[in-house]
């Protein structure tokens, strides 16, 4: 069966949540649903969309610390596999393929970010109205500043190392997991994480989050 358009699958994509499992369906995709969606069968990719979107959904939501685009890039991972399922080799994971096809949306999402002044000046901005050191560790609006601070600083670290931290430390792959979705080895994620948390830290410091930041 024919590929559809990258057009085609986003709105078929679009129109998967609306179907509804039966009750007891989620877990593991079984080969033969798999199968079935990769010849082109909707209905099987439904299927595959209310089993799989969950873990794409939380793996960019950690990417990109903003629910909304979380969302709109998990449509995004769920078309452009549709529209590439003849590219997946049955002999792998097809939840690996499946979030190294996420992974894949979500790097463009992030050279769209760092080719615009949005990053640069979110940034600013936060570091202007940081809170004072002492602050209650407990208050809920220090913690969304915090973590929209944090988002702000991964978007300006190169991608190799935001890529690493970000699947390591906040999604929590396990090094060897993790390593294989970069393509990478174990040592060369360990070195990026290292590199990574570094400069966040420098940066955070920077800004006043961290003691030892500049006044």
């Amino acid at each position: 069966m024919s590929v559809p358009s990258p057009r085609a699958a986003r709105l078929a994509a679009s129109h998967l949540r609306a179907v509804e499992p039966a009750a007891g369906d989620f877990g593991a995709p079984t080969p033969a649903l798999i199968t079935r969606a990769c010849d082109g069968d909707v209905g099987a990719w439904a299927h595959l969309y209310q089993l799989c979107y969950p873990a794409v959904f939380r793996q960019l939501r950690y990417y990109t610390g903003d629910t909304g685009v979380a969302e709109e890039l998990a449509q995004e991972a769920f078309a452009q596999a549709m529209a590439s399922r003849e590219r997946f080799d049955p002999a792998r994971s097809f939840q690996g393929w499946l979030h190294g096809v996420a992974l894949n949306v979500v790097r463009k999402y992030w050279r769209r970010q760092r080719n615009t002044s949005a990053a640069h000046a979110r940034l600013e901005a936060m570091g202007r109205s940081c809170p004072p050191a002492g602050v209650g560790p407990d208050d809920a609006h220090l913690q969304r500043e915090r973590s929209r601070v944090l988002y702000a600083v991964l978007a300006e670290l190169p991608e190799r190392l935001r890529e690493a931290f970000l699947v390591r430390e906040l999604q929590g792959l396990p090094s060897e997991e993790a390593a294989a979705l970069l393509g990478i080895s174990t040592g060369n994620l360990h070195v990026r994480v290292c590199r990574a948390r570094a400069q966040i830290h420098a940066e955070l410091r920077r800004l006043g989050w961290l003691p030892g930041g500049e006044p």
